[in-house]
């Protein structure tokens, strides 16, 4: 018996098989292209890590270069080393809600032209939704070698302007201990900024500008003192 097409009936059940069939392809594509997104995250995460050492690299190339540069990556916890747990997979978002003292912190210990760094990753609140980057201190685990920040959600050319080199130039050479090798972190001022510890905020966006200072104050701290006795290559190193 043929089916009657102008009965609502008909018109539901087609719609039904409808919704199955677009759900169904819509799940397949998904999870095909999903390894490919993946390496796609891990290669800019890559890319982030090496520009705060200023090594430019193209994402397909991240990889190699990473290997290149990156000599260790721990996880330090309540001043230790936690065995056991991949630094690069850790997601600074869950740990970030953490007490400093109970939070998994990635470290990742570079080599550039002779030179050690430490590439600590970071993770706050802007205006509108989550901020994050990359801080490296120089040997001292004083001065900062450079950083870049990014956002999901900030104020195109207001809170945003905190990927521009203009922002995240200033925090070259800055410090993060006093004298007294006591951390004090970088104020991120209104237009004012001066000295070693101080860089200048963007320009009508100051709730993001505050949440840099914020994220930083917060997230490095859990890396002292355990950088002022580390001794690299005292840890196991990359394979």
């Amino acid at each position: 018996m043929a089916l009657d097409v102008n009965k609502n009936s008909y018109t539901f059940m087609f719609a039904a098989i409808m919704v199955i069939v677009v759900a169904a392809l819509l799940s397949f594509a998904a999870t095909s292209l999903k390894p490919m997104q993946d390496e796609n995250v891990k290669r800019e995460k890559m890319q982030n890590i090496l520009a705060s050492i200023s090594v430019d690299v193209e994402r397909d190339g991240a990889e190699e270069k990473y290997k290149e540069y990156i000599k260790q990556e721990l996880v330090i916890k309540n001043g230790k080393i936690e065995e056991g747990v991949d630094a690069f997979t850790v997601e600074m978002s869950k740990e970030v809600a953490k007490p400093v003292e109970e939070r998994n912190a990635p470290l990742y210990v570079a080599e550039k032209e002779g030179q050690t760094y430490y590439i600590i990753p970071l993770r706050g609140k802007g205006l509108w939704g989550p901020i994050w980057g990359y801080m490296s201190l120089s040997a001292d685990a004083s001065t900062v070698y450079g950083a870049v920040f990014d956002h999901k959600g900030e104020t195109p050319g207001l809170g945003a302007e905190i990927v521009t080199p203009m922002f995240s130039e200033q925090f070259h050479e800055k410090k993060i201990l006093d004298a007294d090798k006591e951390f004090v972190s970088i104020e991120v001022r209104k237009g004012d900024a001066a000295g070693d510890y101080q860089v200048d905020g963007i320009s009508g966006g100051t709730i993001t500008s505050q949440g840099v200072q914020a994220m930083i104050q917060d997230n490095v701290a859990a890396y002292f003192p355990f950088l002022l006795s580390y001794q690299p290559g005292t840890a196991t190193a990359m394979k």
